[in-house]
């Protein structure tokens, strides 16, 4: 199974610890989110990987090449202006196509900037079993940016707002968006882990920088399937802020992050 680690971000909520290298470069406890992401991926198989860079590049290409890859063939797919993460990916589209453009062997994402514990493995399998063009891991938790599922587990919209998150869906400030209003969705929070079917190339029409959320409702409006994955029982944190990383390192001290 091949990955993508987005790691082009400028990491600006981070800064100062990004003003003199890459988000991908920041370290808790004692390891670089990089190393992190890469190791769990090892860990259930992946042995091919590209990874997005924008924002000091060659101290990635020299941090990956002072590893020897982490034992992985790793590719680097710069991007001179940022393609956010739907052009990102589109741009890595060849890496997964090579050798086999008929292959429709799904692949991992995975935001460089989040910790969990969540299976990949069963997320892949879920995701073969239910024929979906992509699979997002998701919680039932508080965010400001909400995606909504049906019933079945499908996409069919999404919420922003201060109160996203909240069940009154009426509350001051909440902007709904149902591509298929007919469903009726439960808001639940995207991890920044996918699965995708290479399959997904051919359907993202969106030209530049573009968001893959955005796409993702585009495709689900269309009547494509992309599944939310229920990761509630697993670990998970978002490490976009310097809070974020203070109270990572306080869960690796008291082991509340074991497996990672």
């Amino acid at each position: 199974m091949k990955a993508m680690v987005l790691a082009a971000g400028l990491g600006t909520r981070l800064h100062p610890l990004t003003a003199d290298r890459p988000k991908a470069l920041v370290t808790v406890a004692g390891r670089t989110l990089l190393e992190i992401a890469l190791r769990r991926l090892r860990g259930f198989g992946v042995r091919e990987v590209i990874v997005n860079t924008h924002h000091f590049p060659g101290m990635i290409a020299e941090y990956l090449a002072a590893h020897q890859n982490f034992g992985m063939k790793i590719e680097l797919s710069r991007e001179e202006v940022l393609l956010d993460t739907g052009g990102g990916l589109k741009k890595a589209a060849w890496f997964f196509l090579e050798g086999d453009e008929k292959s429709d062997e799904p692949f991992i994402v995975h935001n460089v900037d989040v910790l969990s514990t969540i299976d990949l493995g069963r997320m892949a399998r879920f995701h073969l079993e239910h024929a979906a063009l992509a699979t997002l891991a998701v919680q039932q938790r508080e965010t400001p940016r909400a995606l909504l599922f049906d019933e079945a587990g499908r996409l069919c919209g999404r919420r922003t707002g201060p109160a996203a998150g909240v069940e009154d869906a009426n509350a001051e400030n909440l902007q709904l968006e149902m591509v298929r209003p007919e469903a009726t969705g439960q808001a639940l929070g995207f991890s920044g882990i996918h699965v995708i079917s290479p399959r997904l190339f051919a359907k993202m029409h969106e030209e530049g920088a573009f968001s893959i959320i955005s796409a993702y409702l585009r495709l689900a409006a269309q009547g494509e399937k992309i599944l939310g994955f229920r990761a509630d029982e697993y670990a998970w944190r978002d490490l976009g802020r310097r809070e974020d990383l203070a109270e990572a390192e306080r869960a690796f001290a008291s082991g509340g992050l074991g497996g990672i």
